[in-house]
């Protein structure tokens, strides 16, 4: 499908404007890995030499952009689209703080878009594929003095091999500007000779089950729980460890404790922290519920893309991750689903520590139809066959492989409740082998295999957790199933706010408004009159598109600059209240 361009306006969040204030300032310094966290850190964002090779010639580092923005974002200093498959060229030198150096040091990269090829004192220490996954290089035996760092990066924006989500070179509507090269933190730590490689938590009601991967033999220590203000002391044997608590809390939206522990392994200690929550469905009544520790659960939330208007992939520091969560629970939502991207680990840590649950989408690839994703589901076509879709080995085998990436990168946040594998026939294929898959991998959350539409032509497919629907152009009408019903998507309605919007001659949404009152009129009546008689139903679950405008899309409940709430806080939470109230009293 061809796409007209247009150029955007350049909007920037409260943050980017005070960072762009700052020419020097070093963002993103915070600790990345909340889940595993070590005293020793070296941050190295900042000010890098950047060079782009179109044609492999000779690299001539003539600019300097900020890491970790990607180069087409303002915040990075640079400002424009990268040439497609185009190697982009990053150098800084560095020198290790005295005392830093206690046995091995390790060089973590949080991620880049999409092949990276990373080289420390003109040793080449390896290369990474894939936009959304941390990666890592021991980087000790070439260390110097005084060290430089190269990482090169190229992006072939190619959808057959890598998932790539809702980026596309010839951005429009409900697809965004591309971004290449080094989008999260990379920095640096020192561990001893044998160290933790990971920690993995799987949890109960009653406690959790610790599994420590080390680099060496050495598997046997001890974890302290802090509890209640104390320290309990449990032997860590054969690199497992049982953890049981003493009258548990149990994790929630309105009530987010974690437990916090330390592990100790031979000579290396990391922080990190559980929670204990369950997730299970269970009849009730007659109809299929989604249970959160035992009892059912309406999942009241927003579509949140993840897209800010001056860091493009990345808000201009952390914080604007908790205003977006901290906003969304002001307007009474306790969800997000965050749509085809992977984010940072902050991000997730944030929604486990302020209570906001996530539903998180895979990322996808393989080739978007017009006809087939979007023209037969509009006329209603929406249960078709997925054997026999996308059957390019590649394109399934790197799909599946970025599938386990995310299940290994976030099984560990609590707030991730709910996986999305494909999402409206983008990339989809045989589901029933994913969500199979999906399974073996995590037995722990709920599993949405085919959100909006592409379900089998039988009514009753054992290869999903739930029946998802998207629901654009006509009224919300659900009827009773076998499984617990969710509204995956709805609503998009647009208001476009003078001096915050980001194109001024085109507009994306499903339903378009010219004022703040008309809008709100607008959502209670979808809320009060269509979703909230689906309760009766079986409906769980339901997801507003969305969070904040998106480039051309203006139907978020947020401007792209983060500046101004479309709606009010008072007539949102009334609306959740009354979706809250019906729930619990049909439960």
């Amino acid at each position: 499908m061809k796409k007209q361009e247009t150029k955007l306006i350049q909007l920037y969040t409260p943050e980017g404007e005070a960072l762009m204030a700052d020419r020097d300032a070093i963002a993103w310094s915070e600790y990345p890995r909340p889940q595993m966290e070590r005293e020793s850190y070296l941050c190295l964002n900042g000010i890098w030499d950047f060079a782009v090779s179109e044609h492999g010639e000779t690299v001539d580092f003539g600019e300097r952009i900020r890491v970790p923005f990607v180069p087409e974002s303002v915040l990075s200093g640079i400002g424009r689209r990268m040439p497609k498959g185009g190697m982009l060229c990053y150098r800084r030198t560095f020198s290790l703080p005295d005392g830093f150096m206690k046995g091995r040091v390790i060089l973590h990269v949080g991620a880049a878009d999409q092949i990276a090829r990373v080289v420390v004192n003109g040793t080449r220490m390896g290369v990474h594929r894939g936009g959304y996954e941390p990666f890592s290089f021991d980087v000790t035996d070439v260390l110097a003095d005084e060290n430089t760092l190269e990482i090169f990066v190229t992006d072939e924006l190619e959808s057959r091999v890598l998932p790539y989500g809702k980026q596309c070179e010839r951005r429009g509507g409900m697809w965004y500007t591309p971004i290449s090269g080094i989008w999260q933190t990379v920095w640096l730590e020192s561990v001893p000779e044998e160290y933790i490689r990971s920690l993995t938590f799987k949890t109960d009601a009653n406690g959790a089950e610790l599994t420590v991967e080390t680099s060496g033999k050495c598997k046997d220590g001890e974890v302290v729980l802090v509890c209640d203000g104390e320290d309990l002391f449990l032997p860590v044997k054969n690199g497992r460890a049982r953890i049981d608590v003493k009258d548990p809390i149990l994790w929630s939206p309105e009530n987010p404790h974690l437990y916090r522990v330390a592990v100790r392994i031979g000579e290396d200690v990391v922080r990190s922290y559980f929670a204990l929550r369950t997730l299970e469905v269970r009849e009730v009544g007659g109809t299929k519920r989604l249970c959160l520790n035992g009892e059912p659960y309406f999942f009241h939330g927003l579509l949140d893309q993840g897209y800010f208007s001056d860091g493009i992939f990345l808000p201009a520091s952390p914080s604007g991750y908790e205003n977006d969560i901290l906003t969304a629970k002001k307007l009474g939502f306790n969800m997000l689903r965050k749509h085809i991207k992977v984010e940072p680990a902050l991000f997730y840590y944030a929604c486990d520590r302020l209570g906001m649950v996530v539903f998180q989408d895979m990322v996808n690839n393989g080739d978007y139809s017009f006809f087939r994703d979007t023209a037969l589901p509009t006329v209603g076509i929406k249960r078709l066959s997925d054997k026999r879709m996308h059957r390019d080995a590649d394109t399934r085998r790197a799909f599946l492989e970025g599938m386990e990436q995310t299940v290994r990168l976030l099984s560990h946040h609590p707030c991730v409740c709910y996986w999305t594998i494909f999402n409206e026939g983008w990339g989809q294929f045989d589901h029933a082998v994913a969500y199979k898959r999906l399974r073996e991998l995590d037995d722990t959350r709920f599993i949405d295999s085919t959100s909006g539409w592409f379900s089998p032509l039988r009514k009753k497919d054992t290869c999903t957790d739930v029946e998802s629907l998207h629901v654009y152009f006509k009224p919300v009408k659900v009827k009773v199933e076998d499984k617990p019903i969710v509204l995956s998507e709805f609503g998009g309605y647009s208001y476009r706010v003078a001096e915050h919007i980001s194109n001024l001659t085109r507009n994306y949404g499903y339903k378009s408004f010219c004022d703040k009152d008309s809008l709100e009129d607008a959502l209670e009546h979808l809320y009060l009159h269509e979703v909230l008689p689906a309760i009766e139903m079986g409906l769980c679950a339901a997801v507003y598109t969305q969070l904040s405008d998106v480039e051309d899309e203006t139907n978020g409940l947020l401007t792209y600059d983060r500046r101004v709430e479309k709606v009010s806080a008072e007539r949102m939470q009334s609306i959740s209240q009354a979706l809250f109230a019906t729930f619990f009293k049909k439960n």
